[in-house]
């Protein structure tokens, strides 16, 4: 299978986006924060910057998490069931379909398959338009932690049939773009990865002070955890893992937040929580942590690896599609091939017992951060939407 792939590079021109008008469909756009809607809403800046206009149609709530960028348009939805965090849009209503027609969109972008996406793809389909799909997180893999694996065949195959009726999908990375490519998708696969901000994640973040004031005595090696908390980040093998190491030097240091953490406080009452954290306080944390361990086998990126990387930390993760192309394992990261807790817990077990060789993979960690530039990966995403003809040439115009 051949590799639809573009090389990532930066526009030169002043207002490379000018003409392109992104009518961008999102299931989160800023109520709760995650990997998924900072990149949406970095790509969102990038684009007007560049001269586009942005137009987010997303499910909102009163309470916001963050200040989004671009017009935001709040679709109609209701709270998950179980998960009142999140929202489910209610389609493309006849509000929302008129506020498109005045738009004028010239590219519909999806970055959700919900019911809201499916139908902003038929509307744009309809009209003639390029419909793009951006894969952030593997839903199918969700199933696993909620007792429903008898639904992964029919998930898929759902799934299967949003991204084949793009023009375009959108991969974190060259190993799911290379799945995508095995289920029929190869001619419209790109690649979209991610970036991360190397100023707030930064071994010059590490704060000693800061470690002895949350409890962490100076030979003890933090272990950090840092993302929502929710079962499918695999906060069952983290807690298993960790529990197995009760009588090394560690102390558990859980940055962020979310519905499972009493589950996790349970398991871990000894471990350091912060809570949800952001800016230079998030920086301070993860910065100042010696390890980060990231079980989750759902990640389609692998954000917060990145951001611990970025951080000079000894990562250890699963072998899976995101961590691969992120890590070399023994280089700079730690990748285990059985994800159970017996095995993380021998791997952690190397890393604490070699402090030099943790302090190396961090120290290369940091190095291979350095790839994951945010300007350079959104302007990947440009050169697909002016491959569908979704930016108008002003020049081209002009000199007719």
């Amino acid at each position: 299978m051949q590799l639809a792939e573009r090389s990532i590079r930066h526009p030169t021109e002043q207002r490379p986006a000018e003409g392109l008008r992104l009518a961008l469909f999102s299931g989160n756009y800023n109520y709760t924060r995650d990997g998924c809607n900072q990149a949406l809403n970095r790509l969102a800046g990038f684009m007007i910057e560049a001269g586009a206009q942005v137009r987010v149609y997303s499910p909102t709530t009163r309470t916001p998490a963050f200040e989004p960028i671009g017009d935001l348009v709040s679709a109609p939805s209701i709270g998950v069931p179980g998960r009142g965090e999140y929202r489910l849009a209610l389609g493309l209503t006849p509000a929302l379909r008129d506020d498109l027609k005045r738009f004028k969109p010239t590219l519909i972008h999806l970055s959700a398959p919900d019911l809201l996406g499916v139908q902003a793809g038929r509307w744009g389909r309809r009209r003639g338009l390029p419909v793009v799909a951006s894969l952030h997180t593997r839903f199918e893999t969700y199933l696993s932690y909620y007792g429903l694996d008898w639904l992964r065949p029919s998930a898929e195959r759902y799934l299967d049939g949003f991204y084949r009726a793009c023009d375009r999908v959108l991969a974190p990375n060259a190993p799911l773009a290379e799945l995508l490519g095995e289920r029929g998708m190869g001619h419209r696969v790109r690649v979209w990865g991610r970036g991360v901000d190397r100023q707030r994640f930064s071994p010059a973040g590490r704060d000693t002070a800061w470690r002895r004031a949350m409890g962490i005595g100076d030979s003890q090696v933090a272990v950090a955890f840092l993302g929502r908390l929710v079962m499918e980040k695999g906060l069952d093998v983290l807690a298993e893992t960790l529990n197995l190491m009760r009588d090394q030097p560690i102390r558990p240091l859980i940055i962020g937040d979310g519905p499972a953490r009493e589950f996790l406080r349970s398991r871990l009452p000894d471990a350091v929580y912060t809570g949800h954290l952001d800016g230079e306080a998030l920086g301070r944390a993860v910065s100042s942590a010696d390890v980060l361990f990231n079980p989750s086998l759902t990640e389609a990126f692998g954000n917060a690896s990145l951001e611990g990387m970025a951080a000079g930390l000894a990562v250890l993760c699963p072998r899976a599609p995101s961590t691969s192309a992120l890590i070399t394992d023994g280089q700079d990261g730690v990748l285990v091939d059985q994800p159970n807790a017996s095995a993380y817990a021998a791997a952690l077990q190397g890393l604490i017992d070699e402090p030099m060789r943790r302090l190396r993979l961090g120290r290369a960690a940091r190095n291979s951060s350095a790839r994951y530039d945010w300007r350079e990966i959104s302007g990947a995403v440009l050169d697909v939407y002016r491959e569908l003809g979704a930016v108008s040439d002003r020049r081209a115009r002009t000199a007719a």
